[in-house]
């Protein structure tokens, strides 16, 4: 939906993550093979990335400042399950959080986020305000309000529906 480039980071992740159900066609990626494939999910994992993918969409909402879009299982209580641990380069002492169990999607988005948040950046991943569309986008403006994935898709349309409203 959006031609904005990718999240910094592992916010690509999550943003790739909540991105793989278009709301207005319905089309799930998560139910074809090569779409599992791409977080590395079997099959049987796929309802437990819906929910994560859901709970992510719903905190993207309130970054932008919006309602849940339905109800959801809080992302803190999914990701606080998820096994992270501190990493620490020999070469230069670098550390990092990662998942302590490789394949874990959501020990892996709880990773990203935790980096995210001390990069300062999570805040700027949101879900894009219209109904029809909720994509996940990282706002690069510089006041950090952008407010749709695509001005011009979903921006062009919500300014159009309130043109039209106010000649009606």
């Amino acid at each position: 939906m959006s031609e904005r480039s990718p999240a910094p980071g592992g916010l690509d992740l999550v943003e790739t993550l909540v991105n793989t159900l278009d709301i207005e066609t319905g089309a799930d990626s998560l139910d074809t093979p090569e779409g599992r494939a791409r977080f590395g999910l079997p099959e049987g994992d796929v309802p437990g990335a819906r929910e994560l993918r859901e709970s992510l969409r719903a905190a993207l909402l309130a970054h932008a400042g919006h309602p849940p879009h339905r109800t959801v299982t809080p992302l803190g209580e999914l990701l606080a399950g998820a096994p992270l641990v501190v990493t620490v380069d020999p070469a230069d002492g670098s550390a990092a959080l990662a998942p302590a169990r490789d394949g874990a999607l959501t020990a892996r988005v709880a990773a990203a986020v935790a980096e995210a948040l001390v990069a300062g950046t999570w805040i700027r991943l949101k879900a894009c305000e219209a109904a029809d569309c909720h994509w996940a986008y990282y706002d690069r403006s510089p006041a950090g309000r952008g407010r749709w994935c695509s001005m011009q898709v979903c921006g062009a349309r919500a300014k159009m529906r309130r043109y039209r409203s106010k000649e009606a």
